[in-house]
């Protein structure tokens, strides 16, 4: 069982969902203040080294669609 002062740690969507925001650019001032308490450095830099290698595949597989003779 967790302290009363100790927040419950992040899930992995946790993660995800706050990478999403940043790549966005949106997030509220509360939502923010939540991530600091609940998510771990290490595995947000995993999941947007992540999203960003799916981002630049995805763009890399469009432009190659697009520009098909």
């Amino acid at each position: 069982m967790t302290a009363p002062n100790t927040p419950p740690k992040a899930t992995l969507w946790d993660t995800v969902k706050a990478v999403c925001w940043s790549f966005f650019g949106v997030r509220k001032k509360s939502a923010y203040q939540d991530d600091l308490a609940k998510l771990n450095p290490l595995h947000i830099i995993a999941v947007a080294f992540a999203a960003v290698v799916v981002f630049i595949v995805g763009l890399v597989l469009l432009v190659r669609y697009v520009v098909a003779p």
